[in-house]
């Protein structure tokens, strides 16, 4: 250990300590003058105290010159002891990075550094090490120790320090030269190399390197294209007279550096007996560059796509629907940012709807990356899954529509209602009884258009009864012939012993009519409509447009007309609701989703069959109906309303409803009593003694609803009769209603004369 060094250092350190204890002498000396000549005894114990204290200061301070003494000598023969004879270079320093030690190794490496920083004395060893320096030190400061590995001209150099006291820091500077790519050997290399670190920043080139790339480029982005670089891979470099294709070898270097060399490329590579047998493999499978460009595809491939047999081109010209560039999927395989992964496309050169399920895979051949796609026809998958969408959209729009429907039947009972009271108290040649008769007609049209929505949502009220078809087509055959207009026929053919049915007379007549509209209007220039019945038995079910017909005997129905026709891709949205290819304002969109609900509602089938420029055909299947003939309904609810007598329980949770249904039934002489919801009514029959003959109740209400409740009063009266109220269909309620005894159904709006009757005939 070469001890020059130390002892300037030593002396330094001296000076700096003694010069506080010199300053301390000299006022020690002023007191003690002090003391001497003071004028007072007071002012000379004040010196005398002044001057003993400074004294006892000068003594501390001593002490501990001489203790931090002991302690330098002492760490300084630790070090000496420690690292004095190592063969790596040691420098210990403060922590201003001053050198305070160095041990013999270091002086003949770097030597003698009296008084300066350790940067000073390591600028000539490598680039910037005030940062590098700095760095290590906050890390020993915090952790005890760190170590860092530099490139430097000599080789390749690890940097270590430990904290060995409160402000002292020992540095150790082990070398390796001639390892590795960043040494002067490598400038002798014909093939192009280079170092870099983890970050991608460049620490050393080669003479071949510098050459091929014009200079010494800061990072790896700037020399290669793909920033992720796989050994064994073709590359293209940023060479200083243009691209440049090179293989690309990456082996580990000392200290987590990477050593990067450039091979050249073959020339002629063969191709494989794989290859051969690419083009007759019966999976479609295709090949793409990494900028997207087609390079290989099978005879399958070919098919699918409708490619012809040149290749180039791009990926995102033959797919689409990701929702995202197709292109910056398959980037995201070729730089491995994502793993291996299927995707359903649309094939963009294939005309109609035909979707592919796309699997890509990144393959490398002959150094060269790209990308495998493995397709798949999925067109009948997505079909179905698009049909499953359609369905629950469709399942979506009825539950609204029904909420509508029944929202606006509460209203619209209110408006009736109130109308019919009103009517009441105005004779005909009153001025006002035209206007009143005027809201009561809007009000039933309004009706019937909530109608339309419960039909479509198949939640609407129907009277099924038995019905010969062939009477029903000849009643409405007369409204149908001025329906059409001059411009087109009308041609009604009634097939023999064709079976009665059962549905709902109206909204039988209704989707007729409906119908016949429908081909009248794809007429425009006149045409004729035909409408044919026939007695079908199917001896096994029947299978179309993803609906079954059991086996049976049906009455079929068809309308059909010679108009436009409808084009192939909306047969299947016809039947949906608003869907109309009619212009503004000549539909809602309403008619055919209204046929739809019926006919389904009523247990029956619709198809439709067209042809563009021919006309279309609407076959309707209604089961046959085996049974006897009912009794005209009609005849049986004629009731001569009277003056009523009864105790009335009315629950509904709508007011103007419940203030009509209360004044009406109040007319005709029962006493009502009125309750908001199921709990109120509970609470009224808690008294025993009250006497209740009928109880008219909605059926959907906020809480408990009206069967529950019901159920609950009928425990303790089970004499009472009942009459359930709702916007909603009666076969929502008709299981819960056969449970309950005595109850019928009265849907909603209703009129004074409806309601009336049914308390009337409940009670009688």
């Amino acid at each position: 250990m070469s001890g020059s060094g130390a002892d300037v250092s030593s002396a330094f350190g001296r000076r700096q300590r003694q010069s506080p204890i010199l300053l301390l002498l000299a006022a020690t000396v002023a007191a003690v003058v002090a003391v001497v000549l003071a004028p007072s005894p007071v002012f000379r114990a004040g010196a005398s105290i002044a001057a003993l204290t400074l004294v006892f200061l000068v003594l501390g301070l001593k002490l501990r010159g001489l203790m931090v003494r002991r302690a330098e000598a002492a760490r300084h023969a630790h070090l000496v002891t420690l690292v004095g004879q190592d063969a790596t270079p040691c420098f210990m320093t403060d922590q201003y990075g001053q050198i305070h030690f160095q041990n013999a190794s270091a002086e003949a490496r770097f030597a003698a550094q009296s008084g300066v920083t350790l940067a000073a004395a390591l600028g000539q060893h490598f680039a910037s090490p005030s940062s590098v320096l700095y760095r290590l030190q906050n890390r020993a400061s915090h952790a005890g120790a760190g170590r860092e590995d530099v490139v430097t001209r000599r080789g390749h150099t690890r940097l270590s320090v430990h904290r060995v006291a409160e402000d002292r820091f020992l540095w150790r500077l082990e070398e390796f030269q001639d390892r590795g790519a960043a040494t002067r050997g490598a400038d002798s290399l014909s093939l192009p190399m280079l170092t870099a670190n983890k970050a991608g920043v460049v620490l050393f080139t080669n003479e071949a390197m510098r050459r091929l790339l014009g200079g010494r480029p800061k990072r790896l982005d700037r020399i290669f294209a793909n920033p992720t670089l796989h050994s064994g891979e073709e590359v293209e470099v940023s060479g200083v007279d243009g691209p440049v294709r090179a293989i690309l070898a990456e082996v580990d270097g000392p200290g987590e550096r990477r050593e990067i060399y450039l091979l050249p490329v073959p020339e002629g590579t063969p191709q494989t007996s794989a290859m051969e047998d690419f083009e007759n493999v019966p999976v479609p499978l295709a090949k793409f560059a990494p900028d997207g460009a087609l390079t290989l595809a099978n005879a399958a491939a070919r098919q699918i796509l409708h490619l012809s047999d040149d290749p180039g081109a791009m990926f995102h010209d033959l797919f689409e629907g990701l929702g995202r560039p197709v292109s910056d999927w398959l980037d995201d395989i070729v730089s491995e940012r994502f793993p291996t992964r299927s995707e359903m496309l649309r094939a963009r050169l294939v005309e109609g709807e035909v979707f592919l399920q796309v699997t890509l895979r990144r393959i490398v051949e002959h150094g060269r990356p790209g990308v495998l796609a493995v397709l798949q026809d999925a067109t009948a998958l997505k079909t179905l899954e698009a049909q499953f969408v359609q369905s629950q959209k469709m399942q979506a729009i009825g539950q609204l529509a029904g909420g509508v429907a029944h929202d606006f039947n509460n209203l619209l009972t209110a408006i009736a209602g109130h109308c019919d009271l009103l009517l009441l108290r105005h004779e005909r040649e009153d001025p006002d009884y035209a206007d009143l008769v005027q809201i009561h007609q809007n009000a039933n049209r309004a009706a019937s258009l909530v109608g339309q929505l419960l039909a479509f949502s198949r939640k609407q009220t129907l009277k099924p009864e038995r019905l010969d078809v062939q009477d029903v087509l000849s009643d409405l055959a007369h409204l149908l012939n001025r329906l059409v207009g001059e411009k087109v026929r009308m041609q009604l053919t009634h097939a023999q012993r064709l079976g009665a049915i059962r549905a709902d007379k109206r909204q039988l007549e209704q989707v007729l009519m409906n119908l016949v509209v429908n081909a009248r209007d794809a007429m425009p220039k006149g045409g004729t409509i035909r409408i044919e019945t026939e007695a079908l038995s199917l001896v096994e079910p029947l299978i179309r447009d993803r609906a079954t017909v059991p086996a049976g005997d049906y009455a079929v129905i068809r309308v059909s007309d010679t108009g436009i026709g409808i084009p192939a891709d909306r047969l299947q949205k016809i039947f949906e609701p608003f869907y109309t290819t009619k212009k503004v304002g000549e539909g809602t969109g309403l008619g055919l989703s209204t046929v739809y609900g019926i006919v389904k509602q009523s247990g029956g089938f619709i198809f439709v069959d067209s042809t563009v420029g021919e006309g279309s055909v609407f076959q309707l299947y209604f089961p046959i109906h085996v049974g006897p003939a009912e009794p005209a309904e009609e005849a049986a609810r004629k009731i001569i309303l009277r003056q009523g007598e009864g105790v009335v329980l009315l629950v509904e949770d709508e007011a103007p409803v419940r203030a009509f249904a209360s004044r009406a039934l109040r007319m005709r002489g029962y006493t009502v009593l009125e309750a908001e919801n199921a709990e109120e009514a509970l609470k009224t029959l808690e008294d025993p003694a009250l006497a209740i003959d009928i109880f008219v109740t909605d059926v959907v209400m906020p809480g408990m609803d009206g069967p529950s409740w019901v159920k609950r009063a009928l425990e303790d009266r089970p004499n009472v009769k009942v009459i359930f109220v709702s916007g909603y269909a009666e076969d929502a309620l008709s299981e819960t209603q056969a449970r309950i005894p005595n109850s019928v159904f009265l849907p909603k709006p209703f009129s004074l004369g409806d309601l009336t009757a049914m308390v009337q005939g409940q009670l009688q």
